[in-house]
């Protein structure tokens, strides 16, 4: 596991510490034991693991400022941010997710991996966004396979505050661009570019859509009741 871990980062241009491989190791052997006990991830041979969850969560690891706060909506198993954590150990973040049964795998994750300013929230977005001690609070939101970018916009923009960035990753990107224009016009969310990268052995590709928060986002979003879904901007 350690030098295929080694050797796929590699192959991506990024060097590991002895630290830090043997962090994804430890991950990798806790997604696979919970696994059994909760749904993670389908994903589980180890090869798949590192480049579809770990390579791929930490692709824009670039983007990220030093020291920069940063929440992960609907984290799931920890991506991306548990990768990047690792990879960029200043981050200061949050994991956020709606199933408590996750949230508890996660702090086990961050307290066998002794990953310090992590944080793991039992919630739903919706209900967060509108506390003040996470409203606009965050340099970056990241989100990973959570929803459509026009919904995704609604749940993550209220956090970021202005200045900073939402980080959503996406495999085909086209339509829902243009469909997320107006939710992006309203939550005061602007394009700034997009990122596409290669994934190792013929694993398909990733576009990282890098969206900057340009204005507050009014006080009425994100709306309630499952409407970011439902009834999408």
């Amino acid at each position: 596991m350690q030098q295929k871990l080694i050797q796929i980062f590699n192959s991506a241009g990024i060097n590991l510490t002895t630290m830090q491989v043997a962090q994804f190791e430890n991950y990798y052997n806790l997604i696979i034991d919970y696994n059994s006990r909760i749904n993670l991830t389908a994903i589980t041979e180890p090869v798949d693991v590192i480049i579809k969850h770990f390579l791929d969560s930490v692709l824009p690891y670039k983007e990220l400022q030093e020291n920069a706060t940063i929440i992960d909506v609907g984290t799931g198993a920890g991506f991306p941010l548990i990768p990047l954590k690792i990879l960029r150990p200043d981050l200061k973040v949050t994991l956020v997710d709606a199933l408590n049964k996750r949230v508890n795998f996660l702090k086990e994750v961050v307290s066998d991996l002794k990953l310090d300013n992590t944080t793991c929230i039992h919630s739903r977005a919706e209900d967060l966004a509108i506390k003040l001690d996470y409203r606009q609070k965050f340099d970056y939101c990241v989100a990973r396979a959570v929803a459509k970018l026009n919904t995704l916009s609604e749940l993550t923009l209220p956090f970021v505050k202005v200045g900073g960035k939402l980080i959503a990753y996406k495999s085909d990107i086209s339509e829902e661009l243009d469909s997320a224009s107006n939710a992006l016009s309203i939550l005061g969310g602007n394009l700034e570019k997009i990122l596409s990268f290669e994934l190792p052995q013929n694993m398909g590709t990733r576009n990282i859509i890098v969206i900057k928060k340009v204005s507050d986002t009014p006080t009425k979003y994100p709306r309630g009741a499952n409407k970011p879904k439902s009834n999408p901007l």
